[in-house]
């Protein structure tokens, strides 16, 4: 009977490590005193060659309890153990995915699934008959998430979704561990590789950029709405193995506050093997938080650029006039409780943006001013850091939401020489034209002198003359002081 029970634990302990993520396979060759460096592969190979050459039994203790911690279930007999018992991992192929991984369908899509995708000890809780359930196990089965809920994310404009590679998916402790591990496998179609090789193109510097992309997003898997972007807390990713580059961290806002990445979907598509025959693995590691959870999910979509948006802006169609005249008739209404009431509205021909006249004048349906904005400048902004908002009320302005305003296109193309209009209390509307100025003399400038002289005869006037001349005042009204003139006054010299 013991020797039995020894033979049985000698050929499951193989099946228990290699059913070992990287992290258990480091804390198992750690406490064996081996190197704990180098890929799961290598670790792997390093484990089970440390059971071939003879284990002590806290070693072998030291692997029970991992792979307690890994399937949190007490076994109440190496009977049950021996009823699940499954080949051990090939060490030829790549890691297993994790079994609440939510990737099932992509497994059994994938046509060399079979093959390329080993089956590791995946102990199945409608198996085991746990009567002495351990304290993990009670901690880690508190709450119960669906795999796959029915989270919604909100759309993104510059992208069209082709194809769902995976559902959202939620990310479930499977512990009481600080930071857990999810493995995520996918595959993809031979059109879908055609689709993502065609549209690549070179960058300078060896960098490669694709229009057609997969893309990973997580969220909060609430079902009440759309959810935006939302990472977790310490968010790590690899894909097929390598590490890959989260977005930086925004400036707290306030001091003290803890700093979070801006939640925006991840372009994974450089990492990804461009093979229908390869499965994609992609591992996520975080850190749960009390009260929320998170779903993550991967899509195949186009990347659409400033021009095509403003293109089926435009295709949308232009509102009606009267929308606006309305608008400016309800705002220019004459509050009787009210003792100040506005008789005309000054409204901007030029984008508060760009600083220029207007092209394609829009605004959110949300927005309650008439200023509007430039619709191909907005977009070529949000192009390059998505806000989406309102320049004018800094309240939120999608794409969605947008919508060209027809009195505006009337206005631009009715006069080409004003930057500025007024809307008068009937709606109708005219241009602001700057004044001229007209010139108007100062009271501080100089007092001009004028004599006054024959244009058309010379006058010569003898010595006898000029010393007769007198200076006299004029007596004429003028709106300016009086102005001296010289007036000669001949004189006889008296005789001598």
């Amino acid at each position: 009977m013991y020797s039995s029970q020894v033979s049985l634990l000698t050929e499951e302990i193989p099946n228990m490590v290699s059913s070992f993520r990287v992290s258990e396979l480091q804390v198992l060759l750690g406490f064996a005193g081996r190197n704990k460096s180098g890929r799961k592969h290598e670790l792997l190979v390093r484990a089970l060659h440390l059971l071939k050459s003879g284990c002590s039994p806290a070693v072998q203790i030291k692997i029970k309890e991992l792979y307690r911690r890994r399937f949190p279930r007490t076994i109440e007999s190496l009977a049950d153990l021996s009823a699940l018992k499954s080949p051990a991992f090939p060490l030829d192929t790549t890691p297993p995915a994790d079994s609440e991984s939510g990737s099932g369908t992509a497994l059994s899509s994938a046509s060399t699934s079979a093959a390329s995708q080993p089956s590791s000890p995946l102990v199945s809780p409608l198996v085991l008959h746990d009567t002495k359930p351990s304290v993990e196990m009670q901690e880690a089965s508190t709450s119960i998430h669906p795999v796959h809920p029915d989270v919604q994310l909100k759309s993104i404009p510059f992208y069209d979704v082709l194809d769902v590679l995976i559902k959202p998916t939620s990310l479930v402790p499977s512990n009481i561990q600080r930071f857990q591990e999810k493995y995520f496998i996918f595959a993809l179609t031979p059109q879908q590789v055609k689709a993502i090789c065609i549209s690549r193109d070179f960058l300078p510097g060896g960098r490669r950029d694709y229009i057609v992309q997969v893309q990973l997003r997580f969220c909060l898997a609430e079902t009440s709405c759309p959810q935006e972007d939302n990472y977790p807390n310490n968010l790590c990713i690899k894909v097929n193995g390598k590490l890959y580059p989260l977005p930086g961290f925004t400036p707290p806002l306030k001091n003290g506050v803890e700093q979070k990445r801006p939640g925006r979907p991840l372009n994974i598509t450089s990492q990804v093997r461009l093979s229908s025959a390869v499965p994609n693995q992609i591992s996520v590691s975080w850190a749960p938080e009390m009260g929320r959870n998170y779903s993550v999910s991967v899509y195949l979509v186009k990347q659409l650029t400033s021009a095509v948006l403003l293109q089926r802006l435009r295709n949308k169609g232009i509102r009606n006039p009267d929308h606006s005249r309305a608008l400016i008739k309800e705002k220019l209404t004459a509050d009787p409780d009210s003792e100040i009431a506005t008789t005309s509205l000054r409204v901007s021909l030029m984008c508060p943006l760009g600083k220029m006249r207007l092209t394609v004048p829009c605004r959110a349906v949300t927005c309650t001013h008439l200023q509007c904005f430039d619709a191909a400048l907005y977009l070529q902004m949000n192009e390059k850091k998505p806000t989406w908002i309102c320049p004018v009320c800094d309240k939120k302005a999608t794409y969605e939401s947008l919508i060209i305003d027809g009195l505006f296109m009337e206005i631009l193309n009715s006069c080409t020489d004003v930057d500025e209009i007024k809307f008068l209390e009937n709606g109708a509307w005219c241009p602001m034209r700057p004044k001229k100025e007209s010139l108007k003399l100062s009271s501080q400038c100089p007092k001009v002198e004028s004599t006054s002289t024959v244009p058309t005869a010379r006058v010569v006037f003898s010595p006898q003359l000029c010393a007769g001349m007198l200076l006299c005042t004029s007596q004429s009204p003028a709106p300016s002081s009086p102005v001296p003139l010289l007036i000669p006054i001949p004189f006889k010299t008296p005789s001598l």
